[in-house]
């Protein structure tokens, strides 16, 4: 019987919850503390295929329901995700390490998506055209896949999760939802909460686990869709091996986002930007600005007023009384990851201007903002995604050269310009190869009713997750054609 320090993680099969068919377990920690308040059990191909069983058996029904009667669940799913706020957001704090602000915007992000859901009774409208040929008229249908499957990280505990599972559900599918084993608890009360809003039997499903449970998904003859967000190499992984067993994919990868700084950008709305993009959720997002260029004459300034503003942050215990500006990274694997390479930098001789190696609290998994000068795109550094509060800094001589080594980098999620010149914003932003584009904005990442437009090695398939893309995604089209003879007063059988 697990204990309040060690709670254990339930899965969730055909609303029965379960602790899955394997004894193994995985701590899950508070990252402020560095104590485990938790444990995940780590689920099996067995209990992968017991919940796509229940999920075959809830599509048959699910799917006949009328969108406007699945509308209706979710609109009392969305009135419960709105009263029940609050706590989420502690919970994400707890597990993840966000500050208790970060974690209202993880859940009202995914909140956005469940209102777009909402409207699924207009989504799912087909197309029609009268006489497409002589006495012919043409329609299309929009129809569920069947099973679809979501693999989602750490680090957005509520927003990645229903950029999935609602657009999916009030498509007609019913949905498996492997979360990350670091944050096992948000996931089970957003699951909490859809049955309670009257979701059937079967229709939602959480199975823990590890890689064993990735490629049951992956590989699994009754899944038709996987949806995966993580680093890009197992994106890469998830996109392959589901393909080839026949599923349609949409996998997020990795970034190695761009700050880049004009001369005449607005001083001050510049600094709290770039600094909220940087260091927001500890620099573990993959709309992180990472890479902080600055063009001309502004380097100097920049330098001197973003060390000013790191300075002022503040990190401590998230889910405490104080209030904190800054939270841990998700694990001790994570620190000293991070720590090392500000280590192997500066032995390098890349120049740490901002060292978050200091003043780290004596407990949880603090790393300090830290900002290394003197990069440039040969580096390892430039690169490589770190996933951590770690900026580096860049000094192009102009924007060309700017646009020239950041189209250099493998990924393509996200960059922003910091500019009052129209001109240079548009030059930016139609050069730069990336699919999110900011201007004057620190995370350029669209709201529900836009497509998360990542490209290159930060995503792997053809149509992205919300908006139109994701109804698209997760359903396909019927096309019927139909003639109807305008003799037929003198048809009268055979």
């Amino acid at each position: 019987m697990e204990n309040k320090e060690h709670q254990l993680a339930r899965m969730l099969i055909g609303n029965k919850w379960t602790t899955g068919n394997n004894a193994t377990t995985s701590p899950v920690y508070n990252p402020s503390t560095g104590e485990i308040i938790g444990l995940t059990p780590m689920g099996s191909a067995e209990d992968v295929n017991e919940a796509v069983k229940v999920a075959q058996k809830a599509f048959q029904t699910w799917s006949e329901v009328p969108s406007p009667r699945r509308a209706d669940i979710l609109f009392r799913y969305r009135s419960l995700l709105e009263e029940n706020m609050e706590s989420i957001a502690s919970l994400i704090s707890k597990e993840n390490g966000k500050t208790l602000d970060e974690a209202r915007g993880d859940i009202r992000r995914g909140f956005e998506v469940v209102e777009f859901a909402c409207g699924i009774a207009h989504l799912m409208k087909g197309e029609s055209l009268s006489q497409i040929a002589p006495e012919i008229d043409g329609l299309t249908l929009k129809e569920p896949l069947g099973v679809c499957a979501g693999i989602s990280p750490f680090n957005f505990p509520a927003m990645v999760p229903m950029w999935m599972f609602p657009i999916a559900i009030a498509c007609g599918n019913t949905f498996i939802l492997k979360p990350s084993e670091k944050v096992p608890f948000t996931a089970i009360r957003l699951a909490e909460l859809f049955l309670e809003a009257g979701l059937p039997e079967g229709v939602f499903n959480v199975v823990h686990g590890g890689r064993e449970v990735v490629d049951a998904l992956c590989t699994h003859p009754g899944i038709a869709a996987v949806s995966f967000v993580g680093s890009s190499p197992i994106a890469k992984h998830v996109y392959s091996l589901a393909t080839s067993h026949g599923k349609r994919v949409q996998a997020g990868g990795g970034a190695k986002n761009v700050q880049l700084v004009m001369p005449d950008a607005d001083p001050d709305a510049t600094i709290r930007s770039i600094s909220g993009a940087a260091f927001g959720c500890a620099g573990q997002r993959c709309m992180a600005g990472s890479l902080l260029v600055g063009i001309g004459e502004i380097v100097g300034p920049l330098k001197e007023r973003l060390v000013s503003a790191m300075d002022s942050l503040t990190m401590g215990d998230t889910s405490g009384e104080d209030r904190v500006d800054m939270g841990p990274v998700i694990d001790g694997q994570s620190k000293n990851r991070i720590l090392g390479v500000i280590s192997d930098s500066e032995k390098m001789g890349i120049k740490v201007l901002r060292d978050g190696r200091n003043g780290l609290p004596k407990e949880g998994f603090f790393v300090g903002p830290t900002l290394l000068e003197q990069v440039n795109p040969e580096m390892d550094l430039f690169r490589e995604e770190l996933f951590g509060p770690v900026l580096s800094l860049l000094s192009p001589k102009n924007l060309d050269e700017a646009i020239s080594w950041l189209n250099r980098l493998p990924f393509g999620n996200g960059a922003t310009i910091y500019t009052s010149n129209g001109q240079a914003a548009r030059h930016f932003s139609r050069k730069i190869n990336c699919g999110m584009v900011g201007i004057n904005v620190g995370v350029p990442a669209p709201m529900a009713l836009f497509p998360f437009a990542g490209w290159n090695d930060s995503f792997y398939g053809d149509l992205h997750v919300q908006g139109t893309e994701g109804v698209m995604f997760y359903t396909r089209q019927r096309v019927i054609l139909s003639r109807w003879d305008n003799n037929y007063q003198r048809i009268q059988g055979w």
